[in-house]
């Protein structure tokens, strides 16, 4: 007789799931599935307000990454107005987002992800977690997470007025300069990030390259699936947060498409299935083929191990190295182990705590000049970032009084949903064969899940922009 076993909620992500799995009568995994209830509709109640308002309402989408959609919605606002920021103002805005990306990268592996692999994937559900983390690396260790995170918080709010909803982002510019003395505050406290960065880097060579067993499961079958990756480089194809080109990768490797942000809808397409409220993206000149995998598949991947899939080098040179030492050890791009988001993770936070202390450093970033005004009427404007969890893309159009007519949000985990999809459901099958379910085999389950860090509050919508519930009122009997 078959069985339904549920996992409601899922743990350590941002946002609510829930997992059900159903078991055939001889207890093998018949199928796996990945449900998102909840819904955000961001995307409806944004029209008839005004375009500068979107890096303001955007932010309140998600209180993790919050950064992310206002520096999307800004770009976004750029390219509606038709102006070019000053370059200063280009390297302020890319200082903040640095420093963002280091404590949200942070976040992860040591509240979220981390757990796992530090703690163990079948430790006792009241250890993994943070505490968990903090009992195996020293309280020391864990001081040091609280310190630098505040640190960066600090800068973030010192740039953009505020660290959890930023205010600074503005059309053609950022609200105000960085003086001299808060770049003096700036550099040291993106040494102090780059320290902290190697410090992670090194405690995850340790305590996750150094075990076999860790190894093993990154490198497993139940963890790998052969799908496209995308994500933003720069002109020389080297990893990249905040400008350039959208680039995809084959999963045999090799450049499949290069594409600018404007150009979206024309390798994006959106799938919607009744099971869950997030859309899930697929490469539209492929088309949707269902949850398989494979060339003939337009399924893909955005995240960290997506990013250093697509880039041909990262600029910093610590970063690079560590870049070089993850293809070395896994094997030739593209990577398809989706636990090696991880490691790929922590190689961007070195290189976000890198590229940091390069524009801290940099004389042009105090120039008072952080602002062009806009003089062109607005009509439509796409602008897009590289989010933690991957490539975000802000698409707005407007009547003639700049207020939005239409607003489309293509968020890291919609991008992501197919193969989040894929991956639970061939975690499940891999790992549960004879019935025998325990507590630490479902948490091997989810973790298929969480290596994308994904944000369902951010993900999450209604086709028609209203989530289809019938309410019944009856009388009393």
């Amino acid at each position: 007789m078959s069985r339904q076993i549920v996992i409601d909620p899922v743990t350590r992500l941002e946002g609510h799931g829930r997992i059900e799995l159903l078991l055939d009568d001889s207890g093998r995994v018949e199928r796996a599935v990945f449900k998102v209830p909840e819904l955000r509709g961001f995307e409806k109640f944004v029209q008839g307000r005004p375009a500068e308002e979107m890096p303001q309402i955007t932010s309140r989408i998600c209180g993790v990454c919050p950064m992310a959609h206002h520096m999307a919605a800004t770009r976004a606002l750029d390219a509606l107005y038709q102006v070019e920021p000053p370059p200063a103002a280009k390297k302020i805005r890319e200082l903040a987002y640095s420093a963002f990306l280091v404590e949200d990268h942070a976040l992860h592996f040591y509240f979220l992800g981390g757990p796992d692999f530090i703690v163990g994937p079948r430790a006792p559900a009241a250890e993994r977690n943070v505490l968990g983390v903090i009992a195996r690396v020293g309280v020391e260790t864990g001081l040091k997470v609280i310190a630098v995170r505040k640190r960066l918080r600090q800068v973030m709010a010192a740039i953009a007025g505020k660290a959890i909803h930023p205010v600074f982002g503005l059309p053609g510019g950022v609200a105000k300069p960085v003086t001299r003395e808060q770049q003096a505050e700036f550099r040291a406290a993106a040494a102090e990030a780059v320290e902290f960065a190697a410090f992670t880097l090194a405690a995850f060579e340790k305590l996750v390259l150094g075990n076999s067993e860790y190894v093993d499961l990154i490198c497993s079958a139940m963890y790998t699936h052969r799908t496209y990756y995308m994500g933003m480089v720069d002109q020389r194809n080297r990893l990249s947060f905040c400008e350039g080109p959208i680039r995809v990768t084959a999963p045999e490797g090799g450049e499949w498409a290069k594409f600018e942000a404007r150009q979206y809808l024309d390798y994006i397409g959106e799938h919607v299935e009744p099971w869950t409220y997030v859309k899930l993206c697929y490469l539209k000149p492929l088309g949707w083929s269902g949850l398989e995998e494979g060339p003939q598949s337009g399924i893909y991947s955005v995240a960290p191990l997506a990013r250093l899939n697509v880039a041909d080098g990262i600029s910093t040179p610590l970063a690079e190295a560590a870049r070089e030492q993850f293809f070395a050890t896994l094997g030739d791009r593209p990577v398809h182990h989706t636990l090696a988001n991880h490691w790929a993770r922590v190689i961007e936070l070195l290189y976000a705590a890198e590229r940091m202390q390069e524009l801290a450093a940099d004389e042009e970033i105090a120039d008072p000049r952080v602002r062009n005004l806009p003089e062109a009427a607005p009509t439509e404007g796409v602008g897009a970032v590289e989010a933690p969890r991957g490539t975000l893309i802000h698409h707005y159009q407007t009547d003639e009084r700049g207020l939005i007519r239409k607003a489309n949000l293509i968020v890291a985990t919609q991008n992501n949903a197919a193969r989040i999809s894929m991956s639970v459901d061939r975690a499940a099958r891999g790992l549960i064969s004879n019935g025998e379910v325990p507590e630490g085999l479902l948490n091997m389950v989810e973790m298929a899940f969480r290596a994308y860090d994904p944000c369902f509050g951010c993900a999450t919508h209604a086709q028609s922009g209203a989530p289809p519930i019938t309410i019944s009122v009856r009388r009393p009997v």
